[in-house]
């Protein structure tokens, strides 16, 4: 059995630059979560209306844009995109922080850097998902989506921690600066890569409404996609409300104090890096992850719902974050190898969309659950569900692809957009819809790409 390295992609100097870039700048960014929502806690005197509202006002344009934010990123330079996405977010994050710091920052400054920060995120979250694939190729796709989320959760681990130190020391100021100063990892590592190197797909001008239309249909065209982003909305329902529910059990159940949260937190965050790095040994993704990924987690979420001591609890979180992040990173690999290059951003951005938009939908639920029922029995519910939507959609699946339960599971795509009598021997020749010339290059690069 060939042997797969854990950390392929970075054989490939574009993304091992954009990788440490990347390391250097997600704890950052994890930090200025937690100083934004102390910042708001402090300048509102407590407030949970004005901490949800900021919640609330960061993800809206994703919401409202986030379709032509993907078709923006189908038009443009990728890499010139990100270097403005990430130079305007670090100049929002130091403009807060210089008022945090003068003792000059108003509930409202706040609001408007969530809803700034919310808009720069339409075009810069695709444009980083669908960049990727510019580095890598497909052949060490799968790889490097799982070792940017092994990057995205160990900041999730050490910026929290680090955050909660100097706010106590400095304040929230400073930490705003810090992570403005942070994007620079980020910025200098795009100034070097080497756009000869790039596996760039082809740009067209068509117009923005247009290129939606065109995306919407090209999603609703395959059915296997649309199945999956129901998949993804049903679980994140309820997983992308984990760490609220988190909070209700540690302080309503267990009543223990914010170490404990902090704990419980961690504890979640470990078993998601541990998955991240387990997916990142797979050479490809493969169905059965995707749905037992999603399965198991509904299990343990609705099993951590019913334990009976906070030690029991925060053991279910371990195992419990490595099915989630298995699920998430697999998911997000079968979208990007399954789709055509020139409609990779308008996917990413319905992906998207949907993954961080059913967040601030379902938080009033998990909260009306958990004050009617208690947190136990939210987590419960939430877990059931889950593992429900899993099985119908399932069946769904296959339906939707003309195949058995036991062929759907050894599949290892969902849909490679290639008819199934080709040979094998062209298994890695990039998608159909790419234009016979433009194929013949796009695979001496990514021959090349092979010293990676």
């Amino acid at each position: 059995m060939k042997r797969v390295s854990m950390f392929r992609s970075l054989s490939v100097r574009n993304y091992r630059l954009y990788a440490a870039g990347q390391l250097l700048s997600n704890p950052g960014t994890w930090m200025q979560r937690i100083a934004q929502d102390w910042l708001v806690l402090q300048l509102s005197g407590g407030s949970g209306i004005a901490l949800g509202l900021t919640t609330a006002l960061q993800f809206l344009p994703m919401l409202l844009f986030g379709l032509l934010g993907g078709a923006i990123v189908d038009r443009i330079d990728k890499r010139r995109l990100l270097i403005c996405t990430q130079g305007a977010m670090a100049v929002l994050a130091v403009g807060l922080g210089v008022l945090a710091t003068a003792g000059a920052a108003e509930v409202w400054h706040v609001y408007l850097f969530a809803l700034g920060l919310g808009m720069v995120t339409v075009v810069d979250n695709p444009g980083r998902q669908s960049f990727v694939p510019e580095m890598v190729g497909r052949d060490h796709l799968t790889n490097a989506i799982a070792l940017n989320s092994a990057s995205f959760q160990l900041g999730r681990v050490t910026g929290p921690a680090i955050a909660g130190l100097l706010i106590s020391w400095v304040g929230s100021g400073p930490v705003f600066l810090i992570n403005g100063a942070s994007f620079g990892f980020t910025i200098l590592a795009l100034m070097l890569i080497r756009t000869s190197e790039l596996n760039r797909t082809d740009r067209d001008a068509a117009g923005g409404k247009g290129r939606i239309r065109e995306g919407l249909a090209y999603i609703a065209s395959r059915r296997d996609l649309v199945v999956l982003l129901v998949l993804a909305a049903c679980t994140q329902f309820f997983g992308a409300n984990v760490q609220n529910q988190l909070a209700l059990m540690v302080n309503n159940v267990f009543e223990t104090g914010a170490d404990a949260f902090g704990w419980a937190a961690a504890c979640l965050a470990v078993g998601s890096l541990a998955g991240a790095l387990l997916a990142a040994r797979r050479e490809r993704p493969h169905m059965r992850l995707v749905l037992l990924g999603a399965l198991v987690f509904g299990l343990l979420q609705a099993v951590a719902g019913t334990m009976p001591s906070y030690l029991a609890f925060i053991v279910v979180l371990v195992p419990m974050g490595v099915a989630f992040m298995t699920f998430v990173t697999t998911l997000n690999a079968t979208f990007q190898l399954s789709v055509a290059p020139q409609m990779r951003g308008r996917v990413m951005s319905m992906f998207l969309l949907v993954f961080m938009g059913v967040a601030p939908i379902g938080a009033p639920v998990v909260g009306s659950l958990a004050d009617a029922w208690g947190p136990g029995t939210s987590m419960f519910i939430g877990g059931t569900v889950t593992v429900a939507v899993v099985v119908v959609l399932t069946l769904a699946l296959c339906l939707a692809k003309g195949t058995g339960l036991r062929e759907l599971l050894t599949t290892a795509r969902i849909d490679d957009g290639r008819p199934p009598e080709q040979p094998e021997e062209i298994e890695e020749l990039p998608e159909a819809e790419a234009p016979p010339e433009r194929a013949g290059r796009t695979r001496t690069r990514m021959s090349d790409a092979e010293r990676s």
